[in-house]
């Protein structure tokens, strides 16, 4: 399968055409998405099997510690036979994982000095933000929280109710929306009640992997809350963006939906790449939030781009596409105020 990725190739396959399903109505039932799940693709031999893929000296099994796992839902967008395709490359294990790197870190973002209550970190002004699970339907190679030491306890609501100033509350984890439906209902109940807080922000990958996790009893209970609902999802690379996964999005009608994206060697550094990102979030109805530069995560070194690089390509980015369809390359600066904007200025009020 081949060494680590240089240069990328750009590999987009051609987008399926969207299902017309009216905005709003759930296509599935409640509980295909659990089913999805269970099914979840978490030996080795197997995915590769799936693929018709051959283990080389780069693929490794995975200790207990961050172990495989990846829907169905997703393998099936990979193309079988490709050793480099965009979507395997997220999630395959890699004995590059092991080689140790300068810089290169358990908490490069330093999180922990971030957590006000179990739970809760704080890290921006007017902002609280829970790790509502530490579980994942989904185990990208590049994670930044692969290290995270979750906390058992459920997050504490006490910080967000003891500040007025927190006005946005980000549930996040792992992913919130492996919690049932009943579950996280509890929770943005909860939240509601808190009255300074308007905004509830759910980070999510989910309803890219999983597309039937958008289920009537999701959507109706986003619908029915006082609070203003942001949904911000995390798409890399175009091929992710199937006809499912543009129907979840249909569904989630009348709420704000953005997407944030790693930058990442070998998957989409690219501007080919991107801007064909870019232009299927769209279409989708979801608009391009932030482009991060990979944090200094340790295992994830063969993912790094340079800085240089990385604005090299944003900028062609931004001379192919709108300004509205280009989204904010920045990093994550431990202890700042807000993130930093990649050649440029700090990026206000981020989060």
């Amino acid at each position: 399968m081949g060494g680590p990725p240089k240069a990328m190739e750009t590999r987009i396959i051609p987008a399926q055409p969207t299902a017309t399903t009216r905005r709003g109505a759930a296509p599935w039932p409640n509980d295909a998405w659990r089913t999805e799940l269970r099914a979840a693709v978490t030996d080795l031999p197997e995915l590769l099997r799936l693929l018709d893929l051959r283990a080389d000296e780069t693929s490794a099994a995975c200790d207990g510690g961050f172990p495989l796992r990846v829907p169905r839902p997703f393998v099936a967008r990979m193309k079988p036979g490709d050793p480099a395709d965009p979507l395997l490359l997220q999630v395959l294990p890699s004995r590059r994982e092991a080689l140790t790197a300068p810089a290169f870190v358990h908490d490069p973002l330093r999180e922990a000095d971030a957590q006000a209550a179990p739970g809760v970190l704080r890290k921006y002004h007017g902002r609280a933000l829970l790790l509502a699970t530490g579980a994942c339907a989904v185990n990208c190679r590049y994670c930044f929280r692969r290290h995270y030491p979750y906390p058992s306890a459920t997050p504490s609501l006490a910080p967000v109710r003891d500040d007025p100033s927190v006005r946005e509350v980000i549930l996040s984890g792992g992913d919130p929306l492996l919690l049932t439906d009943a579950h996280l209902a509890r929770l943005v109940r909860e939240i509601e009640a808190i009255d300074h807080v308007a905004t509830l922000r759910i980070h999510t990958r989910l309803p890219v992997v999983i597309p039937q996790r958008v289920t009537a009893a999701l959507v109706t209970m986003l619908a029915e809350t006082r609070l203003r609902v942001v949904v911000v999802l995390h798409v890399n690379h175009g091929n992710e963006v199937d006809a499912d996964c543009a129907r979840a999005m249909a569904v989630f009608d009348g709420l704000t939906l953005l997407n944030q994206s790693v930058l990442l060697r070998g998957v989409n550094d690219s501007a080919e790449a991107l801007a064909v990102l870019s232009e299927r979030l769209f279409d989708a109805g979801v608009l391009p939030y932030y482009l991060h530069m990979p944090d200094a995560v340790a295992g994830t070194a063969h993912f790094h781009v340079s800085e240089e690089r990385a604005v090299a390509i944003h900028q062609e980015l931004a001379a192919r596409l709108p300004g509205y369809l280009v989204p904010k390359l920045v990093r994550e600066t431990p202890g700042a105020a807000a993130k930093e904007w990649v050649g440029g200025s700090a990026v206000s009020s981020s989060a």
